[in-house]
């Protein structure tokens, strides 16, 4: 049996930014959210060019968490795969089809000094 590795933020994020790699996720993007949220330490935003890749990621990723980390993650949405959700307390992931991660555009929201001359 394997030991299981310290659950902390940065190795959370760490195996996220992996699996999702690992699936061919599109367009990987982490945030730090600490002293800007109280939901969690850091989001990460990426793309599946489908809803059967999108859910796939989402399931894959919460198996790695479990095995590596003895982590159960809450996930909403992966029935439909348009944007999955998957909430592991300190990295919250979002995983989406492209035109809907387009649609809700969840990094403008969060990203500081993005601001457009109007």
């Amino acid at each position: 049996m394997q030991a299981l590795k310290t659950a902390n933020s940065e190795s959370i994020l760490a195996s996220v930014l992996q699996s999702l790699d690992g699936d061919k996720g599109e367009d990987i993007v982490q945030i730090n959210l600490r002293g800007k949220s109280e939901m969690g330490d850091y989001m990460v935003i990426a793309s599946g060019r489908s809803t059967r890749q999108v859910s796939a990621m989402a399931e894959k990723l919460q198996d790695r968490l479990k095995q590596e980390f003895g982590l159960i993650s809450k996930t909403e949405g992966k029935e439909t795969g348009d944007w999955v959700l998957v909430d592991t307390g300190d990295v919250i992931v979002h995983i989406f089809r492209p035109e809907v991660r387009e649609f809700y555009q969840l990094e403008k929201m969060w990203q500081p000094g993005k601001v457009s001359a109007g």
